[in-house]
């Protein structure tokens, strides 16, 4: 029997990488191969068969909806499971993509669980699962890994919970509420106040979580959250949700949590420091953080309370 073949389109190494490991994870037996962007993925899809894939939706050269509208073109195509992976979460893009052949969706950030289940549907729905599930494990490989690497900060408190997996979102739906986009959260002030910079918004599988922007530069944000019950996953995709100047010009981050620490230096602080590793190379989203850099949004030296 031929092996399963995976196709995963993603202009961020990291997204990429955490998609490949996680389907190792459940499915030993299976191919991945993966490409760039829409350009990369049209050449590889002339020459081998695959039996899924999986693609950003926001990609240079060639957009994901550009790349399913391709291959909804192609009779060897037409058929292929397409699953959209985006952090888009407006109606009409969703309908577009629906009207254009999409299979399902995974919003942008999403768990391990979420995405094994997403694939394990589409290669029912195609006959091909039945190649996998044999070989595959019974539980994940990565499981607890983030949550046990921050146990210094829950100092051994019982009242601190695990935060659960965000619960999938329906089929040809929109993302779940985690991964939907939320206004972001800014000052009602004045137009021209100071009280809305340096403010912003973190989508995470357990939540959104306001933020403030203690650091930013082209790589990475160094973000100020409070604790809640639920602690942020050390490599943890997000979107980090960024909003300057009175015309409310908004740019979704794509990324992942690098670091996790306590803000105070006790074990029961109030507040964590986040640095959040940027993932995108769309030079649109390159040009505004560097606006916003030049601007002086970010607040260098941030006080809990203040």
């Amino acid at each position: 029997m031929s092996k399963v073949s995976v196709l995963v389109v993603d202009d961020a190494p990291f997204i990429r990488d955490l998609v490949k490991k996680g389907l190792r994870s459940q499915f030993p037996g299976i191919r991945l191969e993966d490409a760039v962007d829409g350009r990369k993925a049209q050449q590889l899809l002339t020459r081998e068969r695959f039996d899924l894939i999986l693609c950003d939706w926001e990609m240079p050269e060639m957009s994901g909806l550009e790349l399913l509208t391709w291959c909804r073109a192609h009779e060897t195509l037409k058929t292929i499971p397409f699953i959209m992976v985006t952090s888009r979460g407006d109606k009409e893009n969703v309908v577009q993509a629906i009207q254009s052949g999409v299979s399902d969706f995974i919003g942008k950030p999403f768990t391990n669980e979420q995405l094994t289940n997403k694939v394990r549907k589409a290669l029912s729905r195609a006959g091909k699962l039945e190649a996998l599930v044999a070989s595959a494990p019974t539980r994940s490989v990565i499981t607890g890994t983030g949550n046990d690497s921050l146990a210094a900060l829950t100092s051994g408190r019982s009242d601190v919970k695990v935060a659960a997996p965000a619960p999938a979102a329906p089929s040809l739906g929109l993302p779940s509420p985690a991964t939907a986009a939320a206004k972001p959260v800014v000052s009602a002030a004045k137009p021209g106040a100071a009280s809305g910079r340096g403010q912003g918004q973190l989508r995470l599988s357990i939540g959104t979580m306001a933020c403030v922007i203690k650091g930013l530069s082209l790589k990475e944000a160094a973000l100020v959250v409070r604790r809640s019950e639920s602690l942020p996953q050390v490599l943890e995709s997000a979107v980090l949700d960024l909003e300057q100047g009175e015309g409310g010009e908004v740019a979704r981050l794509n990324g992942y949590l690098h670091a996790v620490a306590a803000l105070e230096p006790r074990p029961d602080s109030d507040w964590l420091q986040l640095t959040f590793r940027f993932v995108d190379r769309d030079p649109q989203k390159l040009d505004y953080l560097s606006r916003l850099i030049a601007r002086g949004t970010a607040q260098k030296h941030f006080t809990p309370g203040a």
